[in-house]
């Protein structure tokens, strides 16, 4: 069975982009354009990894961060933030910081490495 990865970014092209590399390379995606939609989408889907964007609508990505990592069945998910902004600090937690525009190749170095 192929490992679920959640894709969270309020740019849809992005979210195409990141869900084709992971595609193309086995994994099984689902995806999320804002915070709120993106709490569900844990909760239906229970993906294996998170990517996640920092500057979101609604509610930025460190305070969404927050808010998983105190849900008990959703704070061992691991995450890997892909954002323009800089602040690697913002999520000290995350498995990865990629910066936007990130290297395809990196991005999947670090998910076979987080999750196989």
């Amino acid at each position: 069975m192929a490992k679920k990865i959640l894709v969270i970014d309020d740019d849809p092209v992005i979210v195409k982009y990141i869900k084709n590399i992971l595609e193309n390379n086995g994994y099984e995606t689902c995806s999320a354009g804002n915070t709120h939609e993106a709490f569900e989408q844990i909760q239906k889907e229970k993906p294996d990894l998170i990517t996640l964007d920092l500057e979101m609508p609604e509610e930025w990505g460190p305070r969404f961060y927050r808010k998983i990592s105190k849900t008990p069945d959703l704070k061992d998910i691991p995450v890997i933030v892909i954002s323009g902004m800089s602040g690697k600090h913002a999520i000290k937690k995350a498995v990865a910081y990629l910066a936007k525009p990130f290297d395809p190749d990196q991005l999947l170095a670090t998910v076979t490495k987080t999750i196989g």
